[in-house]
């Protein structure tokens, strides 16, 4: 830190923010003011640059105290801190997942308010992921702020090349966020954010259960002159909890910094491979079906110094599938198994500036995405071999690109902040090729503890290419569809009051031309189709108190609940829902964290959850009629004792053994116990 000032009653004044990665350590122990906060933009701030040496003659004097620990967010492109905060935004920080219950991204997920996890595999083989209502293809999925999100079918956008012993925090926006980060941030946006490099840390962890499971990872973060590296290996296998839900999957994961002058490169690269038994996982008619994928990435971004602050950024993503109907003893008339390679690749340029009154940022965003398969697509003119695939062929392609246009100014005039903007989206695949999805946030800070937001946004979702193009026996694709769109309303309060953090929410969705696969009761297959319209009601609200901040508790460490309730106008009137009507309609989370020695501990997680819709058993061959979801009490639990960079820990998930259907057929595992070790050191 520079500038530092001291006043007669001991509180550091610090008038500028270093860019040093080890400023923040010279405040450890003292009471801080920051007079002048400047912050960088980017899709989502990243650790070590979210505090960047500020123009002297562009900053934003603040004048307020904030604690330190606070994380800088961005729901809005200009990041604030997390108080300031004009929307909803949920950050799991390394500490709350180091005490999780949980061994994968899918369950560390499961119990944020608002946030419905639907697995079909378990320990996230395959999860899908939504966000107040929505389906899981209108989540935008983010690593370091890079979109990867998978267009041919959101059951892809959580194949990650990290696991949670990786990631130092994860940022959750719930509500639309097209203007912010561009087409199918519809219901929300997820930031993964990895460990910074450089930390002259190493870490790794084992840990074994039932069923065959084995757990290990293994992860170093290093300087090598002035280049910063981060590296990490980790992989997962079980023999499955029933028949054909066996899995094995492995991730590698590289970053590393480059320094040049003030400024400095960000590149990421990543690769992971999964195999999982999908007992039932697209239709219980064919119960025997197995699923391979793969997935290699690549980013880079340029992280600028001084008064220009242009911040390119390139990018690419390669998706492999082979999904087998028949893992074995597959009938005559089968074809073969289908295969999928999908591409995506492409740039973005932002700017933003500080002014007298506020933050201006522009940015431009063109993106690529295409397909080789033999399933989805147009027909080649020439087949193509599977890569890795003796006998697999590609017949049918597809492509499609976009270019987006945002901009948003924000405002802050002491106790009142305003931020509106717009994304000029330009695509063949809109009526007009091109649309305009404006936003606008409101907030007003009429109490020092007590803080009110408004916002509304217009937003949309394309179609993925699963549901433009799948056909096969049970599902019938639609090349015709429309995008979805939505206006979003949406009020609520934020408050902290010592230990005590509290929000409140409300919001109604009015979406119209909503993508949902349909069957009416005398259709064989499931139909993908434009459903009028769809509109959602929903309350959320939650209280964490955190005893830590007493330096006293001697049994509570933290404690939180949290609230979802949701309402559908549209109802299933002689069809059955796939996706789009089942959803979350009431979900209450409760969470605890108890203190047994100075070493100990014991985490629990409940979550009790009532889904909308239902699902048709497959008796005898025949398709019943529907079944109704039941409610579902989940919970899960971690005991743990720490000691000089160890920890030894014993986790259950499921632990009464509830019989849990998260989706269609597919009955989820029961009580599940793991126990194994951590280790960390400084190198």
């Amino acid at each position: 830190m520079e500038k530092q000032q001291k006043n007669t009653s001991g509180v550091l004044r610090f008038r500028r923010w270093a860019r040093k990665s080890y400023a923040v350590f010279n405040s450890i122990g003292r009471s801080i003011r920051i007079g002048v906060l400047s912050l960088s933009c980017s899709i989502l701030v990243l650790p070590g640059h979210s505090q960047e040496q500020p123009d002297s003659s562009r900053t934003i004097a603040t004048e307020r105290e904030i604690d330190l620990g606070e994380v800088v967010v961005s729901a809005q492109r200009t990041p604030v801190v997390q108080s300031q905060l004009m929307r909803v935004v949920q950050v799991i920080t390394r500490a709350e997942i180091e005490q999780a219950p949980a061994s994968d991204l899918a369950g560390l997920l499961e119990h944020l308010r608002g946030v419905d996890i639907r697995q079909r595999g378990a320990f996230g083989m395959q999860a899908d992921i939504s966000i107040r209502g929505g389906t899981f293809d209108q989540t935008l999925i983010l690593l370091n702020g890079v979109n990867l999100t998978d267009p041919q079918t959101g059951h892809h956008n959580l194949n990650l090349p990290v696991d949670l012993s990786s990631i130092e925090r994860i940022e959750v926006l719930q509500g639309p966020g097209a203007r912010i980060f561009g087409p199918n941030a519809f219901n929300g946006a997820i930031n993964i954010i990895t460990a910074e490099p450089g930390k002259q840390e190493a870490s790794a962890s084992l840990s074994a259960g039932q069923f065959g499971f084995v757990q290990a990872s293994a992860s170093a973060s290093v300087s090598t002159g002035k280049v910063n590296h981060h590296i990490a290996a980790s992989g997962i296998r079980s023999d499955g909890y029933i028949e054909n839900t066996d899995f094995r999957n492995g991730n590698l994961f590289y970053r590393l910094q480059i320094p040049l002058g003030d400024a400095s490169f960000d590149v990421q690269a990543g690769y992971t491979d999964r195999a999982f038994g999908a007992n039932s996982f697209y239709t219980p008619k064919f119960p025997d079906q197995f699923e391979q994928t793969r997935a290699e990435f690549v980013s880079i971004k340029f992280l600028p110094a001084g008064k220009i602050n242009l911040k390119p950024l390139v990018y690419w993503r390669r998706h492999h599938d082979r999904f087998e109907l028949f893992r074995d003893n597959a009938p005559e008339w089968y074809a073969g198994h289908n295969y999928h390679m999908t591409d995506i690749a492409g740039g973005s340029l932002n700017w933003m500036t500080s002014g007298k009154f506020g933050k201006t940022s522009l940015g431009a965003d063109f993106r690529i995405e295409h397909i080789f398969s033999n399933v989805l697509g147009d027909l080649m003119v020439s087949s193509k071999p599977v890569p890795g695939e003796k006998n697999g062929e590609f017949t049918r392609s597809y492509q499609r690109q976009s270019l987006s246009f945002m901009a948003e100014q924000s405002y802050y005039f002491e106790t009142f902040s305003v931020s509106g903007g717009l994304l000029a989206h330009v695509n063949p695949a809109l009526p007009e090729g091109i649309s305009f999805y404006p936003g606008i946030d409101l907030g007003w800070q009429f109490h020092e503890n007590l803080r009110w937001y408004a916002t509304a946004n217009r937003t949309l979702r394309l179609p993925t290419f699963t549901d433009m193009f799948y056909t096969g026996p049970t599902n019938l694709g639609n090349p015709d569809l429309k995008p979805e769109e939505a206006i979003s309303l949406e009020t609520g309060l934020k408050s902290t009051i010592g230990i005590v953090g509290f929000e409140i929410a409300v919001y109604r969705r009015w979406g119209k031309d909503m993508i949902d696969w349909v069957k009416f009761p005398d259709d064989e297959k499931w139909k993908s189709l434009n459903l009028t319209a769809v509109n959602i009601t929903g309350i959320e609200a939650g209280a964490d108190l955190d005893f830590s901040k007493t330096g006293n508790s001697r049994i509570l460490r933290h404690a939180g609940i949290h609230y979802t309730w949701l309402d559908s106008d549209k109802q299933s009137d002689g069809f059955t829902s796939l996706y789009v009507l089942d959803n979350l309609r009431h979900k209450l989370d409760v969470n605890m964290g108890l203190r047994i020695t100075k070493h100990s501990g014991i985490d629990w997680k409940l979550s009790l959850q009532d889904r909308s819709g239902g699902y048709r058993p497959f008796i005898n061959g025949v398709s019943a009629d529907e079944i109704p979801y039941k409610t579902a009490l989940i919970a899960d639990a971690k005991v743990f004792y720490n000691l000089s960079g160890f920890q030894l820990f014993v986790e259950a998930s499921n632990l009464l053994n509830t019989k849990v259907m998260d989706h269609a057929n597919v009955p989820q595992p029961g009580l599940w116990v793991r126990t194994g070790a951590r280790f960390k050191m400084k190198l």
